[in-house]
């Protein structure tokens, strides 16, 4: 294991051996948000002249983020990470429409599940035909619409599922198939499931 506390002397960093290496980027992994940018901008200070260039180049570290922490350290002035509004906006939050439009195509061809366990509907479009209908019955662009993989992710949160949609048939009772038969050749023994064999001769 390593030593911490000899490893890491507040004075100099002369030289960013592999163990030091090792140690500065567990010890930043650990840290988060304002935190991690402070400890990365005093392990630069110490670095020396250059100091931002060798934690990139030598410790793999970001830049802005090292620039980002030296300025707070020196003001004083932590920033706010606004960790919600990183990341894509879903596709609805600029399509407002989209999923009610989807649902205007799907939904006419959809079929409820026949065992009436779940209230999920079946659908014989696949996102691709979705997508390639958006474009020619809601006059959206391609360039406006998200990928099929991603209609695809709307359509099950929609509850919409791809299946061959078949009629429900009605399952017969095998014991019953006899009565609903008509035989061209022979008629059926009264209070008999036997055919008369005079009548196959």
């Amino acid at each position: 294991m390593l030593d911490h506390e000899k490893m890491f002397i507040p004075k100099a960093i002369d030289e960013l051996t592999a163990e030091l290496k090792k140690f500065l980027n567990e010890t930043r992994s650990k840290l988060k948000g304002a935190e991690r940018r402070e400890f990365m901008a005093n392990v630069v200070l110490l670095l020396g002249r250059g100091g931002q260039s060798r934690a990139e180049r030598e410790l793999g570290w970001d830049r802005k983020t090292i620039g980002k922490g030296i300025k707070e350290l020196k003001t004083g002035f932590r920033c706010i990470d606004n960790f919600a509004g990183r990341g894509r906006n879903r596709a609805e939050d600029h399509l407002p429409t989209l999923l009610e439009d989807i649902k205007q195509i799907v939904e006419p061809v959809s079929q409820s599940d026949p065992t009436f366990r779940t209230t999920d509907l079946y659908s014989p479009l696949t996102a691709a035909e979705v997508h390639r209908r958006l474009v020619e019955q809601k006059n959206y662009t391609v360039e406006q619409l998200p990928t099929p993989r991603t209609i695809s992710n709307k359509l099950n949160d929609l509850r919409f599922h791809l299946k061959k949609v078949d009629k429900c048939k009605p399952k017969k009772n095998s014991s019953d198939r006899c009565n609903l038969l008509v035989c061209p050749l022979g008629k059926r023994n009264s209070g008999s499931n036997r055919w008369s064999d005079s009548h196959f001769l």
